[in-house]
């Protein structure tokens, strides 16, 4: 187990194990749009189709309306769920994507790969001792996360205790594993990467050999 690094709040004790790469894989997936609101309804593009009026609760080539507010929605198609935004679209339901990941190490031993929270893209460090994922502030900026309103913890750092917050993330994604509902802990301090702790490594199954890591979705 690699000695924690000094940006590391110590709440969160790593144990890094290190660049990730995945198995590839034959995909497809639907390309879905959020064109417009309509009342209560969303105005959903499927690939180049045509907009259609879904209310929650409603289907539409598969792809299934789960809420709407304001100019954001939640879609879910095989099971894979997806934050839209007006206009931005986003691929939805990767059918025939892996759930197994492959996991080498790199020449240092660390495991980093860029994956996504909230539909964006991320950069992650695997590791076995954080408790949580877990990010610096301007990563957490960046991915547009409102972190000031979770939950005040005390972190424990290099130069002191500072004040961070928790926060649960609506899905991280690494291949073709996505998880909802992820806890996450956002600290002041600045950090290379953000962690990909066991709350969500805890749910799913992790072997590991002296050549390689599996992931795979229980």
């Amino acid at each position: 187990m690699v000695r924690s690094p000094r940006w590391l709040a110590a709440v969160l004790t790593v144990g890094v194990l290190g660049p990730l790469f995945l198995g590839t894989g034959a995909v497809h997936a639907a390309q879905v749009t959020l064109a417009g609101v309509l009342g209560s309804k969303a105005l959903i593009v499927v690939d180049s189709g045509a907009p259609r009026a879904l209310a929650p609760g409603e289907s539409y080539q598969g792809v299934t309306l789960i809420s709407l507010t304001g100019d954001a929605a939640v879609v879910e198609l095989d099971g894979a769920r997806r934050n839209l935004r007006m206009g931005a679209p986003v691929s939805v339901g990767e059918r025939g994507a892996s759930r197994r990941v492959v996991i080498a190490p790199d020449h240092q031993g660390h495991f980093l790969q860029q994956g996504q929270i909230n539909g964006s893209a991320a950069t992650f460090m695997v590791d076995t001792g954080a408790s949580t994922v877990a990010m610096g502030q301007q990563d957490a900026e960046r991915l547009g996360l409102d972190f000031r309103k979770g939950q005040p913890v005390q972190m424990r750092t290099a130069n002191g205790a500072v004040q961070g917050w928790a926060i649960k993330l609506d899905s991280v994604r690494v291949g073709g594993i996505e998880l909802f509902g992820v806890q996450a802990v956002v600290t002041p301090q600045p950090m290379p990467f953000i962690l990909l702790g066991n709350s969500f490594l805890a749910e799913v199954e992790m072997t590991r050999t002296a050549q390689q890591m599996v992931l795979e979705k229980r």
